[in-house]
């Protein structure tokens, strides 16, 4: 990912975070027949021990050929992407003095690198779902569990996934949140940003005003 000094973060709390917000990761492996992608929200494991730049677990369908068909001497790529906005030039005081002044688009993104590990182990996959579901549910009023479906039921869909497990070895951040503009420009981009009714712009809005302070 090309990154410019004045865009790149590289505090692992940042980036962590922002997995933790945007769990849905476009998983990108290379395979016997090229690149594939994946859709996958994932459990954000945070360091430990095991996994100095922590890990990430998820699950694909078992009928996935993403599963069997790796090339194992390839790591796997997982992107996340953040708050994304389109930002107009209408924002920019320069717009009125010169007119020089052209549209961008800001984003943050994640990208997430290490080697996958397939775990096709009925008793990871049901620990692997019951966190997955706790990271999902933690803000509801009162969060469902695994364990309130039927055991029945849970180990029929149970048999149709594969678990798979990714021990991070590099972390690379990117947000693209207009600090390459002055200060004016900033509170200007993040008022435009707010006046909308895009919650994905007022996501954006707020890194716009950390990058400022």
């Amino acid at each position: 990912m090309y990154t410019p000094k004045h865009f790149e973060v590289s505090d692992h709390d940042s980036l962590f975070q922002l997995m933790q917000n945007y769990p849905l990761g476009t998983l990108i492996t290379v395979e016997e027949d090229g690149i594939n992608a994946n859709h996958i929200p994932f459990e954000i494991v945070t360091p430990n021990t095991e996994a100095p730049f922590g890990m990430l677990r998820g699950h694909v369908a078992r009928a996935n050929p993403v599963w069997k068909n790796l090339n194992v001497l390839h790591e796997a790529l997982v992107v996340f992407q953040g708050p994304q906005a389109y930002i107009t030039p209408a924002w920019y005081e320069e717009k009125q003095l010169s007119g020089k002044v052209v549209p961008t688009y800001n984003f943050a993104v994640v990208h997430a690198y290490g080697r996958l590990q397939i775990k096709d182990d009925a008793q990871w996959l049901r620990q692997h779902l019951g966190h997955l579901t706790d990271q999902q549910e933690r803000q509801q009023t009162i969060p469902w569990k695994v364990d309130d479906a039927p055991n029945d039921y849970v180990q029929k869909l149970m048999s149709a996934i594969v678990g798979i497990e990714i021990p991070l070895t590099r972390l690379s951040g990117k947000w693209k949140t207009s600090q390459n503009r002055s200060q004016q420009d900033r509170i200007n981009i993040a008022a435009g940003l707010r006046s909308g009714q895009d919650a994905t712009a007022h996501g954006m809005a707020e890194l716009v005003t950390q990058q400022s302070s």
